[in-house]
């Protein structure tokens, strides 16, 4: 997508990216590298709490994970726009999702299609990626879900 079209697209879709969450330990939100960003493991936190917390597949249903793998999702593009601007992600290159899992639960790819089936819906074409939705016994804070993006900029100034 070229410059604007991704606020303007956001804008259609009612979608307004959140404040950058905080970090809870020692790292970066996002980091530049070259003509690409990557982003640390993002929660699905909403005004710096998590709403759900617990294991996929036990306390928390398949359907609510996957719209926190949505939240996930917007708080990462968060990080990246306060580094170098939304507008300028030519591509989302790569998703990495980690679900907190009940025992036997192997869902994980679904819940972790909340996260890429909004960045379609937000680039478009541009928006497809390669993906791991990987199954963990347990993430930081009981969060059910933690996401990681890299996405390719249009240019290495950043914003």
């Amino acid at each position: 997508m070229s410059t604007t079209q991704t606020t303007k697209r956001l804008q259609e879709l009612g979608v307004q990216l959140p404040e950058v969450a905080a970090p809870v330990a020692a790292y970066v939100p996002a980091i530049q590298v070259g003509n690409q960003v990557w982003t640390s493991g993002q929660l699905p936190f909403v005004d710096g709490a998590l709403e759900v917390t617990g294991l996929v597949g036990d306390t928390v249903t398949t359907e609510q994970a996957t719209q926190l793998a949505q939240t996930a999702a917007l708080n990462a593009l968060a990080a990246i726009d306060e580094l170098v601007g939304i507008d300028n992600v030519s591509r989302v290159l790569k998703v990495t999702g980690f679900v907190a899992s009940a025992d036997g639960y192997t869902d994980q790819p679904a819940v972790i299609n909340g996260a890429s089936n909004l960045l379609g819906e937000i680039f478009g074409a541009q928006g497809a990626h390669v993906r791991s939705a990987v199954g963990v016994a347990q993430l930081p804070l009981a969060s059910p879900v933690e996401l990681e993006i890299v996405v390719e900029i249009a240019t290495e100034t950043g914003k």
